[in-house]
């Protein structure tokens, strides 16, 4: 589709054996180039699983080092390689694989710097298993941000992403948490930088016990973490404080082969 662009699936993974499979056999290798797959020290076979399916590149951390540590070992590998486009793909099979053609040709032809796959665009999300207390918890921090964020997005919390080369590479995602709060500061990162973020409508698919989810403790932390990123964003733009998390000195990433 886009031949002079390199296009890098990466998969932060943790306990994901009995989805890895399913997951990386619909990704459309017709137009991605390689797949990384990062595994966060699970106590299952996900790191066999993906020797036998034949992945090239297989990092595996040693000790636990949360969901954004992960993506920041994925964004460091891809960029390594050339990525010009990256997609962030769950491999738990909560997202379709083949979403990776709109996403990336959105970021190909030069529309967006970021697609999100939006679960709530559309009308499948709690037709689709989302727990009631995530759906609504959604709506009302997606509601709270577009108003301190001055965005008119459907939700921010999707781990389904696509980010061009750029927005890797320019952000100070070094600055971000390790945990959970790691997507939303990026996109909160982002949109302070001036990014263009577009959305394309995502099926919903929770399967019970194997799909990745946060505690409800988690999800409150979480909450807690999306109403506290946000008013430092309306705060650093009101002139109130200096946050390393929006400053161009902030740390960026270090562009190197994280060992495989």
């Amino acid at each position: 589709m886009f031949q002079d662009q390199k296009i890098v699936v990466v998969m932060p993974a943790y306990n994901a054996a009995k989805t890895l499979e399913q997951t990386y056999q619909e990704i459309p290798f017709d137009i991605v180039d390689e797949v990384v797959l990062v595994d966060d020290a699970s106590e299952d076979n996900t790191i066999n699983v993906a020797r036998r399916l034949g992945l090239t590149h297989i990092i595996r951390h040693s000790l636990n080092r949360g969901y954004g540590g992960n993506q920041k070992t994925c964004y460091k590998k891809a960029l390594f390689l050339g990525a010009d486009i990256v997609i962030m793909l769950h491999p738990d099979y909560q997202y379709n694989p083949k979403l990776i053609y709109a996403m990336t040709s959105l970021i190909g032809v030069g529309q967006y710097d970021i697609i999100l796959a939006s679960r709530i665009l559309g009308d499948g999300a709690l037709q689709g298993g989302m727990p009631l207390y995530k759906y609504f918890g959604n709506r009302f921090l997606t509601f709270f941000e577009n108003c301190l964020l001055g965005k008119k997005l459907s939700e921010y919390h999707t781990g389904y992403r696509a980010f061009s080369k750029k927005v890797l590479e320019s952000l100070p995602l070094e600055e971000n948490s390790n945990n959970f709060i790691f997507d939303n500061e990026m996109l909160v990162q982002a949109i302070f930088s001036g990014f263009r973020i577009g959305e394309v409508s995502c099926p919903t698919r929770y399967i019970a016990e194997e799909s990745s989810s946060i505690s409800f403790l988690q999800s409150i932390r979480y909450g807690l973490g999306v109403i506290k990123i946000s008013l430092k964003f309306r705060l650093q733009k009101m002139g109130l404080i200096d946050c390393p998390i929006f400053s161009s000195k902030g740390k960026k990433l270090k562009i190197y082969s994280p060992k495989e």
